[in-house]
């Protein structure tokens, strides 16, 4: 057998999806539905590397995985043999060869995105795709807030690390765009980091929008940081929040 390293970009809708990651109990997961499309296209159990692990209901334009198999034929016959056997909300959008490639142990930085959706009244086709808030936001403070966020720091405020690892993180960007319709306000949040902790995009995007709503100061924010103390207030929901993109070395 002749097994190589196949690395490519993985976009999916995470609605029917328990996570990326693979359970062992019978449940959906991202990662389970591309070794059994593997599986399928070339008769061979792999397991699949993804740079990212995104929870229950978070989508994917950028997700980045790898996997070893061996494939006597193009890259793009694999890219295309696949896909045909991957679920319609699933589907690589590249495919490329790279020995010793680790999508999460070589990436320099991820960028999520998290979409709101600010009108009185909800709009059905984004129930999946953006958080609904139905009062105003201040544009200013949510401003504030996001640029609180950017350096390296301790974020223990924000998440919980993987066992073994610590808190501390460095952020690049952290800003929000706002762009205002006729009947309602699009709002989407960018974040860069060199990582992320379980949770940390969805529990600033909380906090921010609490901000936003009046429920929560600039100053209580950048205390709770400092002070690395988690504040009770609730996650934003997954379904607004996308990972982007991976960055990587030699992939800029």
């Amino acid at each position: 057998m002749n097994v190589r390293r196949f690395c490519g970009t993985l976009a999916y809708d995470g609605t029917g999806y328990n996570g990326f990651q693979r359970q062992t109990k019978a449940v959906p997961t991202i990662q389970a539905a591309v070794e059994s499309a593997i599986e399928k296209v070339t008769a061979q159990k792999v397991t699949v590397i993804g740079a990212g692990r995104t929870d229950t209901g978070v989508h994917a334009t950028g997700q980045v995985i790898a996997f070893d198999v061996d494939w006597a034929h193009s890259n793009g016959a694999l890219l295309a043999a696949l896909n045909s056997a991957l679920p319609e909300d699933i589907a690589l959008q590249d495919i490329r060869q790279q020995e010793g490639f680790h999508p999460r142990f070589d990436a320099v930085s991820r960028i999520y995105k998290y979409s709101l959706h600010q009108s009185p009244v909800r709009q059905p086709l984004l129930r999946h795709r953006a958080w609904h808030i139905q009062r105003p936001l201040d544009q200013h403070l949510m401003a504030g807030c996001a640029g609180l966020l950017i350096g390296r720091q301790d974020f223990a405020a924000l998440g919980r690390p993987p066992q073994g690892e610590n808190t501390v993180r460095t952020i690049h960007r952290s800003f929000w765009e706002r762009n205002a319709g006729e009947d309602a306000v699009s709002w989407t949040f960018t974040v860069e980091a060199d990582a992320f902790l379980q949770h940390m995009v969805r529990r600033m995007v909380g906090w921010m929008v609490a901000a936003g709503l009046g429920r929560l100061s600039v100053e209580r924010f950048a205390e709770a940081l400092q002070q690395k103390s988690m504040l009770r207030i609730a996650l934003a929901p997954p379904h607004g929040l996308v990972l982007a993109q991976v960055k990587y070395v030699d992939m800029e």
